[in-house]
C-alpha cells in the first residue's frame, strides 16, 4: 500500500508551522535520548525525481517514470540489513496547477512498481518557491516529520538527492548528506555534501558503510 503523506501548507499557519517545527526537533531529540540506542532506525532519506528515478521536469505520467540501475537492488540491501527508506520529494507542480495530487500518487505507484522494495514512506511538499513553508525543501520539516512517524535515528540517517536544497535539507534536519551527480547534481559546484557519487546506487553504498 502506497502511503504518502501530503500536508499543504498555508500562508497564514506559517508561524505557527514554525513553532510546530522547533517543538518537533525538541520532541525528536528528547525521544532519541530516552530510548535504547537500537530501538531507532537509521534511514535513507532518498530525494525522488534526478535521484531515484530520471529527470522529468513536473513529472505527472507513469510512462515517464525510468528508475536509476542498481537502485531497486541497493534498496533491498539496505532494507534487509534495517534501514528505513523515505522519499522526501518537493512538487510545486501541484502548487501550481499542472498536475493533481492523484496524477502525482499515479507516478510514486509507478517507481514502487518499478523498485519492488517496500517504502516505509512517501513526504510530499506541493508548496511553491518562496512560500516560507517549512516542510518544502531546503526545510528540514519532512525529515522531521519522518523521524517522529517512524522512529528513526537522525544521527545515523543519510539525505541523498541531486540538488544544492537536499543538501541543505538534510544539513537543517542534523542528517549527513550525500549529493548524486545524475539530474541536477552534475552541474553543482557550490554545493558541499559529505558525499558526493556519481549516481544513487553508490550513493546507497555509501551510507550503509558509514552506518
Amino acid at each position: 500500500m502506497l502511503i504518502v503523506d501530503f500536508r499543504e501548507t498555508a500562508q497564514s499557519a506559517i508561524s505557527n508551522q514554525q513553532s510546530a517545527i522547533s517543538n518537533q526537533q525538541s520532541a525528536i531529540s528528547n525521544q532519541q535520548s530516552s530510548l535504547p540506542p537500537m530501538t531507532l532506525r537509521p534511514a535513507l532519506f532518498i530525494d525522488r525525481d534526478g535521484t531515484l528515478m530520471e529527470e522529468v521536469d513536473h513529472c505527472c505520467d507513469p510512462a515517464h517514470v525510468r528508475v536509476y540501475p542498481g537502485a531497486a537492488e541497493e534498496l533491498a540491501r539496505a532494507r534487509a540489513l534495517g534501514w528505513a527508506i523515505i522519499v522526501i520529494t518537493n512538487q510545486s507542480g501541484i502548487g501550481r496547477g499542472y498536475f493533481t495530487v492523484e496524477q502525482f500518487q499515479s507516478v510514486q505507484e509507478e517507481l514502487c512498481r518499478q523498485l519492488g522494495v517496500p517504502i516505509e514512506g512517501t513526504y510530499m511538499s506541493p508548496d511553491l518557491p518562496n512560500s516560507g513553508s517549512l516542510r518544502r525543501k531546503p526545510a528540514p520539516g519532512m525529515i522531521l516529520e519522518a523521524a517522529e512517524d517512524h522512529d528513526l535515528d537522525l544521527g545515523r540517517s543519510f539525505m541523498i538527492g541531486d540538488k544544492k536544497i537536499d543538501i541543505e535539507c538534510g544539513e537543517n534536519a542534523g542528517v549527513r548528506t550525500i549529493l548524486v551527480e545524475t539530474g541536477y547534481g552534475r552541474d553543482l559546484s557550490d554545493c558541499h555534501p559529505h558525499f558526493r557519487t556519481p549516481t544513487v546506487t553508490e550513493a546507497i553504498q555509501i551510507a550503509l558503510s558509514h552506518a
